[in-house]
């Protein structure tokens, strides 16, 4: 290769280098545009949770005992407006209870503490179920959507309205948010809609912990 031709394909290899450097950075930096749009919006949106925030900050003290796995939200967020069903089958969400605050439980029959926790869940709705506040148990049941209602029926638990996703989308749209990774799956969520705390695993709902906390929940 004689000399010209060899400072012709060195020029050329640079140029090529330039052009792909530079396709990198712009695509880098289109990244950086959507994912700080992104970033702002999410955070402008939060702006609604600083309700949600001073409030959690004040439940904190109370997360021990048998709540001490409830994980207080240290930057609340509005949580999606999941949609699931009521048992006369029509379709409900979760803006429907904006103005209450809501303990909200996602179980299934196959899951065994989810089982075990829902009489405390019941007891807890006896104790401050009213017009600001509700236990809202949604079941998970795929398979056969009655089994979870016939199943309550049959331990006896009426105080608790039924809930259901046969789809489980639900906790799809939790954990799509980072709110879900197990089950059972409960979060305390603020009338704004915004979670105060989750609780992933079950906890004693009945108890004289769990009766404080969601009280203390429900002072202005």
């Amino acid at each position: 290769m004689t000399g010209p031709e060899q400072a012709a394909r060195t020029r050329a290899t640079k140029r090529l280098v330039m052009v792909v450097a530079g396709g990198i950075a712009g695509v880098a930096i289109a990244l950086a545009a959507v994912y700080g749009i992104n970033t702002i919006q999410r955070n402008a949106g939060d702006t609604a949770c600083a309700g949600a925030a001073a409030l959690a900050q004040r439940l904190a003290p109370l997360a021990h005992g048998e709540v001490a796995a409830f994980a207080v939200a240290n930057q609340p967020v509005r949580l999606p407006d999941l949609a699931f069903r009521d048992a006369a089958g029509a379709e409900r969400h979760l803006a429907d209870w904006r103005g209450r605050t809501v303990l909200l439980n996602l179980w299934a029959t196959w899951c065994v503490p989810c089982r075990k926790e829902m009489p405390a869940l019941d007891a807890l709705e006896g104790k401050l179920g009213g017009p600001n506040f509700q236990v809202v148990a949604i079941s998970i049941d795929t398979r056969d959507p009655d089994k979870a209602r016939a199943w309550l029926k049959e331990v006896g638990i009426g105080g608790l309205a039924y809930y259901a996703d046969p789809s489980a989308k639900v906790f799809q749209d939790l954990k799509m948010v980072g709110r879900a990774a197990g089950m059972p799956t409960t979060l305390l969520v603020d009338p704004a809609g915004c979670e105060l705390g989750t609780v992933a695993g079950p906890a004693e709902w009945a108890s004289d912990d769990a009766v404080k906390l969601v009280s203390a929940a429900l002072k202005p």
